[in-house]
């Protein structure tokens, strides 16, 4: 963590990466303009607390403003679905869905590079912080395989549809099995919390839309379980595993 207005300005001058910014409801004044106007040219998440929530994460002077430093370094989308098709590749992306649990975000981020995915797309609100506790559950995969944090996850979804990508969404809503379609080709997966799902929002952006069937009484999977089953089988038909 960085505290203070002028610390933090600075650190984002340097070209730090952040997962976000925490300020005081009641500040004000010049330094808080040059502060936000920073915030804002950076697209760095941030939010006005009460100063109690301040003092709870430390006892430090914080001076109205704490910066939590990110574990990694955020990677653009519009860079890397180019890069891929010019290289003869078809993306194959996982988008995550108001997964904020560290620990699931970890092990999904583990998952996912042993699949092969290229890149895991999050929003820049409602997403976990990825700190140590994700980087040691993800057994180190979020710093090998590409984090794309977004404004605005519905335009993105949009965005890979326009490129050329088949969206496909798990969600209990779904009418088809996860293992009866066709993952050939450019394709981004989209995956939800356990007790929220993928939005309607963006499931109506949605090609396919599909479910897991259970047997037991839990009425759902651990979205990490979730999510390697689904990635797996994508992978087994574009018979992507070696040896």
């Amino acid at each position: 963590m960085i505290f203070g207005s002028h610390a933090v300005i600075e650190a984002i001058r340097s070209g730090k990466e952040f997962e976000k910014i925490i300020m005081k409801k009641e500040l004000s004044g010049e330094l808080l303009r040059e502060l936000l106007k920073a915030v804002r040219d950076r697209n760095i998440p941030y939010q006005f607390v009460p100063n109690e929530k301040l003092d709870r994460l430390t006892r430090k002077n914080h001076q109205g403003v704490i910066a939590f430093i990110s574990e990694i370094e955020y990677q653009q989308l519009e860079s890397i679905l180019p890069m891929l098709y010019d290289k003869g590749i078809d993306p194959f992306i996982l988008v995550l869905d108001q997964i904020t649990d560290v620990r699931n975000f970890g092990s999904i981020a583990r998952t996912a590079e042993c699949a092969g995915i290229h890149a895991i797309v999050i929003p820049e609100k409602g997403a976990a912080q990825i700190n140590a506790d994700a980087i040691k559950t993800s057994s180190g995969a979020l710093h090998i395989i590409p984090v794309c944090r977004v404004p605005n996850l519905i335009k993105t979804v949009q965005y890979l549809s326009e490129s050329g990508l088949k969206i496909v969404a798990a969600s209990e809503k779904g009418n088809e099995l996860y293992s009866k379609i066709n993952y050939n080709g450019p394709v981004a997966i989209i995956m939800g919390a356990e007790d929220t799902g993928v939005s309607n929002d963006i499931l109506r952006k949605a090609g396919n839309i599909v479910k897991i069937p259970l047997s037991g009484k839990v009425e759902s999977l651990n979205v990490a379980v979730a999510t390697g089953i689904i990635l797996f089988e994508a992978i087994r038909q574009k018979g992507s595993f070696s040896g």
